[in-house]
């Protein structure tokens, strides 16, 4: 993204390094009313995802002090949240078996079994060059990694679930992507075609997803409040979802239901979900599947979230949203991109607004400084008409 970059040596290499740290304002009850239309008092403010690697070093020669770097000098307005301490998704083998590694990439086998090739400086996220799952042979030999098994709880889950209440933390819990974890396994190409010419291999990976995520959950929820249920899918890209609402109706939304029932039925408030890129066509199978928030919102994708609320109300609350790209624009264009989304998602409330994914390479210091004061005039502004 935006070509050859005039930066130092990348000295902030992975996701921990690109993590920033907000400072929560928002208690958890306010958060839940918020985002759950029950009140709206006060408007929502993130940064939900970070700086693109490369970010950081091109704003500390721009003379940006530590806290920028982080993001903790920026105000915000958002929750704390914390997940409860249980594994819904792939368990078994952790240990990395490097292949090859120079200054440039690192080619290793990751603990699926898959070959995984980083480019160093422009990727924090290695991409698959291999997958462990062609075939229902392939599935059952691998399929105890997804079973049910009481390893699935962290020693001391509970007490730390009940501090994170305690402390006002969202709770949250995250179950696989009912795409996201075929997608894995087979890559996107076989987990589309699979959906047509082998159906019984995607309802066994689905069903036993559905069978771990109910029996963990199930326990957790009888223990402590699960205030949120989280997945991730990064099911579409700037044309469409990979999926269809026809293989979401039959394939993931009894999966989601499953979970999704037994959680509210137990007081759980938001289902959120996940996904980069254009949604609009799966939207309303998601609805129906328990889905009511979504996340980031992507405009360049064809996301408008403005046009999203007219469509859905109050069915569907939203985090993200804001057009990052506008950010190596003018300042005119930053300002027509926030007076048109932040007034009428104020008013309506149910969004915690930001930026649609994370900042991007090119975005100079200042502009990043001028949305966030700008973002905050017409929040303010806004705030005060509710």
């Amino acid at each position: 993204m935006g070509g050859v970059r005039n930066t130092p040596v990348i000295k902030w290499l992975d996701h921990a390094d690109l993590a920033v740290r907000l400072t929560p304002t928002v208690g958890r009850a306010e958060y839940l009313d918020h985002m759950t239309f029950v009140r709206n008092d006060r408007p929502l403010f993130t940064e939900p995802f970070g700086p693109l690697i490369g970010l950081k070093e091109e704003w500390e020669a721009q003379g940006a002090s530590p806290g920028e770097l982080d993001l903790s000098a920026f105000r915000f307005r958002c929750p704390a949240e914390a997940y409860v301490h249980v594994n819904t998704g792939w368990m078994g083998e952790t240990e990395e078996e490097v292949i090859e590694e120079t200054d440039q990439l690192r080619i290793y086998r990751d603990s699926m079994g898959r070959t995984m090739k980083l480019i160093k400086g422009f990727a924090t996220l290695a991409l698959p060059l291999d997958f462990p799952v062609k075939t229902m042979d392939d599935w059952r030999r691998i399929r105890h990694h997804y079973e049910f098994s009481e390893q699935r709880f962290a020693a001391g889950w509970e007490a730390a679930a009940r501090e994170h209440l305690a402390r006002d933390r969202v709770l949250c819990a995250a179950i696989p992507g009912g795409y996201d974890t075929p997608r894995q396994l087979m890559g996107d190409a076989a987990a589309c075609v699979a959906y047509h010419d082998d159906p019984e291999l995607m309802h066994d990976i689905l069903d036993t997803l559905t069978e771990t995520a109910v029996r963990v959950l199930d326990r957790v929820s009888r223990t402590v409040a699960i205030d949120q249920l989280s997945v991730h899918e990064d099911m579409a890209g700037k044309s469409g979802p990979l999926a269809g609402p026809s293989q979401v109706r039959e394939f993931i939304a009894p999966y989601y239901r499953r979970v999704w029932d037994m959680l509210a039925d137990r007081g759980t408030r938001l289902f959120d979900q996940d996904s980069d890129g254009n949604m609009n066509a799966v939207i309303d199978e998601f609805l129906d599947a328990g889905i009511n928030l979504m996340h980031p919102i992507e405009p360049a994708a064809g996301m408008d979230i403005v046009a999203l609320r007219e469509r859905y109300g109050r069915r569907l609350a939203f985090c993200g949203g804001l057009d990052k790209h506008v950010l190596r624009r003018s300042r005119e264009e930053i300002d027509a991109e926030l007076e048109r989304k932040i007034p009428p998602l104020v008013a309506t409330g149910g969004c915690m607004l930001g930026l649609d994914h994370r900042i991007p390479n090119g975005t100079p210091l200042e502009a990043y400084r001028y949305y966030i004061r700008k973002a905050w005039e017409i929040l303010d502004r806004e705030a005060a008409r509710l």
